[in-house]
């Protein structure tokens, strides 16, 4: 099993690939974030990676991969399942209000568990279909928990008016695209290149409202 000191150099050839500039205690609470995941998922299975630097990238990077595209003072992290994206985004870029929302409990308890090991200020978890949560937020995030079809149909009344929701995928989800509710418009689809992932597609779907 990979050490913190060799999950730390790829973590941050990882950041620097990325073109990612981060604050200077980001990769430290990045680790200590996969280390209490990797605690937690021994007992309660969480995520169905094991490996450490399988992680890294799959976790960490995936999600940091999406950071340029975020925007506004509110997230809402949907489906979020142990925090992802919405953990990592919360540390790489902090003074954000993150609501992570999942309807899985012992996720929402290990994110429970997360904030306050990690000193996560503004971030909230809530347990909760995401057709029952309340709320107007400048960006939405969901990593592939649904259609987009689905997605907007359950949670697009959260999207504030000028908000933009980033929907993570991994190939493009042509079929999909059609799905898409009139309310809602398709501004790009960007191939996302994220360190370690080799030959594996990831797509980021920018969607927001048509009217707003």
């Amino acid at each position: 099993m990979a050490d913190r000191s060799t999950l730390q150099i790829q973590l941050e050839q990882g950041i620097a690939a990325l073109g990612l500039s981060l604050p200077t205690d980001a990769v430290s609470r990045l680790l200590d974030y996969l280390a209490l995941l990797e605690r937690w998922n021994a007992a309660y299975n969480l995520t169905a990676i094991r490996d450490p630097a399988e992680m890294v990238s799959r976790h960490l990077l995936d999600s940091l991969a999406i950071l340029p595209h975020v925007k506004g003072e509110t997230l809402a992290d949907l489906g979020t399942g142990p925090g992802l994206p919405g953990i990592p985004l919360a540390i790489a870029a902090p003074g954000r209000q993150v609501l992570l929302v999942d309807s899985n409990g012992k996720k929402v308890r290990f994110l429970r568990e997360a904030i306050r090991a990690l000193k996560l200020e503004g971030v909230r978890a809530l347990q909760s279909r995401v057709e029952e949560v309340e709320g107007s937020f400048d960006c939405v995030t969901a990593r592939a928990f649904a259609s987009l079809t689905d997605m907007l149909a359950w949670g697009g009344h959260l999207l504030a008016p000028h908000g933009v929701w980033l929907a993570m995928k991994g190939k493009t989800p042509e079929e999909e695209l059609a799905g898409v509710p009139s309310a809602f418009v398709v501004r790009g689809i960007h191939a996302l290149a994220v360190p370690g992932l080799g030959s594996a597609e990831r797509h980021l779907v920018v969607l927001e409202h048509a009217n707003p």
